[in-house]
């Protein structure tokens, strides 16, 4: 199985990537996390992002705030997919980091999810990766039927409350 690379632009955003690496470990899926900055560790981050295919990694999620370039600089230096979760910021919430991710010019393309959505980054590389991984395409296929059977359980237990 392909391996997902995880880089955040500051240890600070660990907290909210937690949530997508433990996504990953529930499919099982071979992860290595990393701090690059596309402002201050330029040419490591290129480094690793050049040679990720040849290093088995299928998809990179990048996480960064604020300026949140660093989705787009790993994006120009890799054909690999890469998923941007923009980080919230207490000055503007994470409107610039959203927008800073989901700008980018056409032929370099990042796919964008929520502000702080580190689980849904690592939902999204596992259905990447289990496009050419029958064992993870189930266990993707699974996880869906278990959250839509978690949702009618809810429900009935709400219609039981308010309508019964």
């Amino acid at each position: 199985m392909k391996k997902v690379a995880v880089i955040m632009g500051s240890d600070s955003d660990l907290p909210i990537v937690e949530k997508g690496i433990a996504v990953l470990r529930e499919y099982g899926i071979p992860f290595e996390v990393h701090v690059y900055s596309a402002h201050r560790t330029p040419l490591e981050c290129a480094e690793f992002v050049k040679s990720a295919e040849d290093e088995g990694f299928g998809v990179i999620i990048a996480a960064a705030g604020m300026a949140a370039h660093l989705a787009g600089a790993i994006a120009a230096n890799t054909t690999l997919p890469v998923i941007g979760i923009p980080i919230s910021s207490k000055n503007t919430g994470g409107i610039d980091a959203l927008l800073s991710t989901v700008q980018m010019p056409s032929g370099i393309p990042v796919a964008t999810v929520a502000i702080d959505g580190a689980a849904n980054a690592a939902h999204l590389a596992a259905e990447i990766l289990a496009l050419s991984d029958k064992e993870l395409s189930r266990k993707v296929k699974d996880a869906r039927a278990a959250g839509y059977g978690k949702v009618l359980e809810k429900n009935r237990a709400i219609e039981e409350r308010f309508n019964g």
